[in-house]
């Protein structure tokens, strides 16, 4: 099989970093999408990016498409023919569809009957002539968050098209683009010519003929390189960048042919909060902050030129500049947030809307500051605790309003903003704290708060976000979760199963309705979702615990008041799945369930009524069963409660084998679904075993 070398490069003005991955994402699977349908093999891709261009190498691909034989099967022979031996209309039309004519046609046997068939020959297109349309469908698959225009044409792409390259080999692909016709010449580094353009002698030159025009194209190649020169600059040195994976991504998105240089920054800007320095440098510019051997940050970072490496000295003191005026704008901002106490912002957040019918973040404040004051009750919390976590909650959401975040748009600092400030107006420790934690977990890979004070309040201020959104009616779907309601659910679950105290979630959604009701259309809109909601939730926390659904659908009958009590059920009864004697057990209850599911009220057990040895003595140690376990239900030791139900399983056993529970006679029948009732009740306390799934794996 004849194979050649395709090379396909889109040249751009600079494309917001962002767009890159995505882009070529699409890019790549719509082309090996359409060669996979044309049975086109290829050996090997590699794909190449830089801001100015997106690119993709195809080595190995085959040169035509194998020819190949097609076989029709048309209607049966008894449709096909009449009875003078003439084609039917039928035939004729199955024939006119494959464009054939009747002596192609062949009688074949299936296991339907005779059919008439087509056996054609399709000969293979050459690869050249398909790939100019595969080319134009896999462009337009792209799509960006925000699109240009331009020309007369109205072409739209993230940034104007300029050039594009298309070849098989050495041969140019006849391809047009956004009013470009494609050929061999693409274009380097921007500073060593504007035009320096370079022609491209062969697919396998591409790579080189870029790195001769200062473009390092293969991104994990441009990445490395970053990477290198800062091992290198450092490897003298006892201070180190802080190593900052996503920044590495972001500025390899930046730069075609990158270059680190170490810049400064004066000192006296390191009595600002450190994270401040660090966004400054990361997230405004773009560059990697410097540590100390022990950890703190010293007046340096490390920038990643796409320029002249010769020119070097002149970059960095340009960039040592913008520096330097970036990090003046945050000291005057600090300086000007912390004259003032940080109380002192609260009022202000009565003019920032939380949401259009939900009110003020000033309003939410207070909601927030009555929820956790409803969990210190329940608590019953020391003084301290219940003044620490009321202040904290009453100044959470101050820091939203001050110059640092409002004006210099430090959004990612909320909070940490908050407890420097805090701390700076002399508020308790534990205050300052709980500012900084009420916003974990911020995502998947976020950890909880750690003080109680934190727990507290990032509980009342999710709960509010969930049960607020949702009231007003803007209930999540599966696709869509604009507030991140699933987040803050999580978090709250999470948190209150961490509590080392039993908070009643219920409980706590009625505070927060009752709360919000000025703001709902109607009272109580949408509690129901909300509970749901929650309900799912506490599953996911349970799933993850690595319970299984089974078991899951065991506990969860019980209120879920106590999310850490409901966890800590199933994570028992989880541990006794596997042991015979249990499985025993669960067929027993489920045949208790399931001769009284019909049941509508089991009664009072009449002891008299109780003639049978096996029924007085399931009575006789189902009392002693209920006293025994009910002090460790109380204790919450539920492994030893399930000890216990597994040595009564046996008497349940002994009960079936010897006693006909629905006997004709009435009392006596309903004296045996009140004692069964009792125990499926008792059973209850722990899990619904009815509920376990038992393979037949399981029986033995």
């Amino acid at each position: 099989m004849e194979v050649q070398d395709f090379l396909l490069e889109i040249g751009v003005e600079e494309i917001p970093a962002s767009y890159i991955s995505p882009a070529m994402q699409k890019l790549q699977t719509a082309l090996t999408a359409q060669l996979r349908d044309a049975k086109l093999s290829y050996a090997r891709l590699d794909t190449y990016s830089t801001p100015r261009r997106f690119a993709l190498v195809l080595q190995g691909l085959q040169k035509k498409q194998q020819d190949e034989i097609i076989e029709r099967v048309g209607p049966s022979k008894a449709m096909a023919y009449d009875a003078a031996g003439n084609l039917t209309k039928a035939a004729q039309g199955f024939l006119r569809s494959a464009k054939a004519s009747p002596d192609d046609i062949v009688i074949k046997d299936t296991p339907k009957g005779e059919k008439i068939a087509l056996r054609m020959q399709r000969i293979g297109q050459p690869a050249a002539q398909l790939l100019p349309t595969f080319i134009k469908k896999a462009v337009e698959t792209i799509s960006f968050p925000k699109t240009m225009r331009w020309d007369l044409m109205q072409t739209s792409f993230a940034r104007p098209v300029r050039w594009i390259v298309a070849m098989l080999d050495a041969d140019v692909i006849p391809v047009s683009l956004f009013g470009i016709t494609a050929g061999a010449t693409t274009y380097g580094n921007r500073y060593a010519n504007l035009e320096n353009s370079t022609t491209i002698a062969s697919v396998h030159d591409y790579e080189a003929a870029l790195g001769r025009v200062l473009v390092i194209a293969h991104r994990e190649k441009r990445k490395e390189s970053i990477r290198s020169q800062i091992d290198a600059l450092f490897a003298s040195r006892t201070d180190a960048v802080i190593p900052d994976e996503r920044l590495l991504d972001v500025v390899t998105d930046l730069v075609e042919f990158p270059t680190a240089v170490i810049g400064t920054f004066d000192k006296r800007y390191l009595e600002l909060p450190s994270k401040i320095i660090v966004s400054t440098l990361s997230q405004h510019q773009k560059y990697f902050a410097i540590q100390d051997a022990a950890g703190h940050l010293v007046n340096g970072f490390v920038f990643i030129s796409n320029g002249d490496p010769a020119h070097s000295e002149l970059i960095r003191r340009g960039n040592e500049k913008v520096i330097t005026a970036r990090l003046e704008d945050a000291e005057f901002y600090f300086k000007q947030d912390t004259s003032i106490p940080l109380a002192d912002f609260v009022p202000r957040l009565a003019d920032v809307t939380f949401q259009a019918q939900l009110g003020s973040l000033l309003e939410k404040t207070t909601r927030v500051k009555a929820i956790t004051a409803s969990m210190l009750d329940e608590m019953k919390a020391e003084e301290q605790l219940r003044e620490d976590a009321l202040r904290a909650a009453y100044l959470c959401k101050a820091d939203l309003v001050t110059g640092m975040l409002g004006e210099k748009e430090f959004t990612k600092l909320q909070g940490y903003i908050g407890m420097n400030y805090a701390r700076i107006s002399g508020e308790n420790p534990q205050v300052c704290q709980g500012i900084y934690e009420h916003y974990m977990p911020r995502g998947q890979k976020d950890s909880l708060p750690r003080s109680v004070v934190g727990m507290l309040v990032a509980v009342a201020d999710k709960l509010d976000t969930v049960c607020g959104i949702i009231g007003v009616g803007l209930i999540p779907t599966g696709s869509a979760d604009p507030f991140a309601l699933r987040r803050a659910a999580n978090g709250v679950v999470q948190i209150l199963d961490a509590l080392p105290w039993a908070i009643d979630i219920q409980k706590l959604i009625d505070v927060a309705f009752t709360l919000l009701a000025p703001k709902l259309p109607e009272e109580n809109a949408n509690r129901s979702v909300v509970i749901d909601f929650f309900q799912q939730r506490i599953e996911w926390l349970l799933k993850n615990a690595g319970i299984e659904y089974d078991v899951i659908a065991s506990v969860v009958h019980m209120p879920y008041r106590d999310i850490s009590d409901l966890k800590r059920r199933g994570l028992d009864v989880q541990t006794f799945k596997q042991r015979d004697d249990f499985i025993k057990l669960v067929l027993g209850f489920k045949r208790v369930s399931n001769i009284i599911a019909d049941v509508r009220s089991g009664g009072e057990v009449n002891e008299s009524l109780l003639v049978e040895p096996a029924e007085q003595a399931l009575y006789a140690e189902l009392g002693q069963l209920r006293s025994r376990i009910q002090p460790k239900l109380n204790a919450r030791k539920y492994a030893e409660v399930m000890e216990e139900l597994v040595q009564f399983g046996a008497v349940i056993d002994r009960f079936f084998d010897d006693v006909l529970v629905n006997v004709e006679a009435e009392e006596v029948r309903k004296n045996r679904y009140a004692l069964l009732a009792e125990i499926r009740r008792l059973f209850l306390h722990v899990a619904d075993l009815a509920q376990i799934v038992i393979s037949e794996n399981n029986v033995k």
